[in-house]
């Protein structure tokens, strides 16, 4: 089976990346065989098409309601014979993979269309194709086109697999609003060695960018009657914090993962600001305070902590519950910590709570009465062993986030990336308001925190009569409480779109829909079991209405005749 031609096509516009992968192959032989088709997509985008065309037939992918699509595939295939065609395969990727038999001679063609809104972390936009061909291909391409009305502030590629003759292939044209990438290397440049049939073209190719930004109260845009409000103020004071660090020292930590979890505590201690206060917790099934108290985040203790945690080993139980509980009482009775300031606790743990209350509701009921929305809690799991979904609930239900940790070389690097994310906040309270009568479909319009270097956005439908849209944005920085206002003038902003050849036309309402079916399916995690049925069914509503697959959907993909018919394509999540 030979791939004749690799397409990745991506069109970036304001943030909202849409990629289509074309592969075309031949089967070489003189008999039928079996053609794969293998790609991998970030675990943030939703697939949103897929289709194969064999002989000039076209067997489409038809999205559906995961329930009724199980249901009618379990009646078509007896049960668990196909695992689904897609697949988590590392922290940031999942796989999709389908099989197709194919007639001697015979030419085949997929096609698999994914869209996601690329966030903003550490400062840039990070756009991930992955390349594995595992063949040399006459016609390999990747093409890539961004355009970002608020202007490109600095654009860069990267890849795990460049070499001097494969960077010959990649051309970089820019101009103030628009880049275009284009990488197209021929079969010789593809090539590992010259006498040798094997390619270079595997791993990860990345672009990464930021946009420039004037405006105080952040930048709107208009497209069809949706509007996208992007806000990353920078250049603000930022808050002195007072963090707890929690972290597991049972059995299941030792060896590698509490080595790497020292290394990384080390290097966070030294990126805490003197202004920071700071103490941590260990726990196994005892769990053993470092101070009774937070204390500055002086040199000196910063020597003294660091001291420590070279010493820590790892054995015992795992008492979670009282671990948090300790923390925020910690919290609760400190004194003169900095009047504005944030708290926040960072829980990291590999395992299930075994010693203490390991009933996981307790928990999740007692930390978030005891946090009370005081303090933002951020759970780490490290591993597979954890239950992702009780430290991801117990996250969302306390103003933070969880993060799975995987368990490779970089493990160190994954928990201190963690940390800068969430190092640096420069506002709090933050509210986007914007005219109840003219806006509707809001997405998320209140935030706890703003850290430097992340953004917020929030997106929403307007009323066809409305000329201008005014903004205003509410929020406590370090020195002041801020009103930011501003007013869009529709007309104008739709118009930066309107002469735009490649941008597909409602990219802004799909970016919505988007946003939208994110957040009801966080917002799903921590919320009551009446208020649950409500949120699933508009994030399925939207999923049909946009053909996504997410969690609530399905793609069912039929095949020619006299193969296993049908295979499902579903959402792998974290929490598995």
């Amino acid at each position: 089976i030979e791939i004749y031609s690799l397409y990745v096509d991506c069109k970036v516009t304001s943030r909202f990346a849409h990629t289509v992968i074309t592969s075309k192959i031949v089967n070489q032989a003189n008999e039928s065989r079996e053609a794969t088709f293998e790609v991998e997509l970030p675990k943030t985008a939703f697939i949103t098409n897929f289709s194969m065309s064999i002989d000039g037939k076209v067997y489409p992918g038809i999205i559906k309601e995961k329930a009724s699509a199980q249901k009618e595939y379990e009646t078509a295939v007896s049960r668990g014979q196909s695992a689904g065609l897609v697949k988590i395969t590392d922290r940031k990727l999942e796989q999709f993979h389908v099989s197709v038999s194919i007639a001697a001679a015979s030419k085949a063609t997929f096609e698999l269309t994914y869209e996601e809104l690329l966030k903003r972390q550490l400062g840039k936009f990070e756009l991930l194709i992955k390349v594995r061909p595992k063949q040399l291909v006459k016609h390999f391409q990747i093409d890539v086109h961004i355009f970002e009305p608020q202007g490109i502030r600095f654009l860069e590629t990267d890849s795990t697999f460049m070499t001097n003759e494969l960077t010959e292939a990649l051309t970089k044209v820019q101009n103030e609003t628009k880049a275009h990438i284009l990488f197209k290397p021929t079969v010789d440049q593809q090539k590992m060695n010259p006498d040798l049939n094997e390619t270079l073209l595997n791993g990860d190719f990345v672009v990464r960018y930021d946009v420039k930004r004037g405006a105080t109260a952040g930048d709107i845009q208009i497209v069809n009657g949706y509007f996208v409000h992007y806000f990353a103020p920078h250049e603000m004071p930022a808050f002195p914090k007072n963090v707890i660090f929690v972290i597991d020292r049972s059995g299941s930590m030792a060896g590698r993962k509490i080595k790497q979890t020292k290394d990384a505590l080390l290097k966070i201690l030294q990126d805490l600001r003197p202004e920071d206060h700071f103490s941590f917790i260990t726990f196994n099934s005892k769990v053993v305070e470092w101070k009774s108290s937070l204390l500055q985040a002086t040199a000196e203790n910063v020597a003294s902590a660091a001291g420590v945690v070279q010493t820590l080993s790892a054995s015992g139980g795992t008492d979670i519950n009282r671990a948090l509980l300790t923390a925020v009482s910690m919290l609760d009775k400190a004194e003169r910590l900095p009047e504005r300031s944030v708290s926040m606790i960072i829980l990291l743990t590999d395992g299930q709570p075994t010693s203490g209350e390991s009933n996981l509701e307790v928990i999740q009921e007692n930390i978030q009465k005891a946090v009370n929305g005081k303090y933002a809690l951020f759970c780490l799991g490290f591993g597979f062993d954890v239950s992702y979904k009780f430290l991801e609930k117990m996250a969302l239900s306390n103003g933070g986030i969880a993060r799975r940790i995987y368990e490779n070389a970089d493990a160190a690097l994954q928990l201190q990336g963690f940390y800068q994310e969430v190092a640096t906040p420069i506002l709090m309270k933050i509210e986007m308001q914007y005219p109840e009568n003219a806006v509707e479909g809001l997405t998320k319009n209140n935030f706890k925190l703003f850290f430097e270097g992340s953004e917020i956005i929030v997106s929403g439908k307007i009323s066809n009569e409305l000329e201008l849209l005014p903004v205003e944005i509410k929020a406590q920085s370090h020195t002041s409480d801020l009103t930011l206002k501003e007013e869009a003038n529709v007309k104008e902003k739709e118009q930066v779109f309107q002469n735009q050849s490649y941008i597909f036309g409602n990219f802004i309402e799909r970016l919505w829909a988007y946003l939208t079916i994110q957040q009801l399916l966080e917002r799903f995690v921590s919320a009551q079991e009446e208020d649950q049925k409500t949120l699933e069914a508009q994030a399925l509503e939207l999923s049909l209405r946009y053909s996504f697959v997410t969690p609530l959907t399905s793609m069912v993909v039929t095949k020619p005749a006299g193969q296993q018919q049908t295979e499902l394509a579903n959402k792998p999540t974290e929490a598995g």
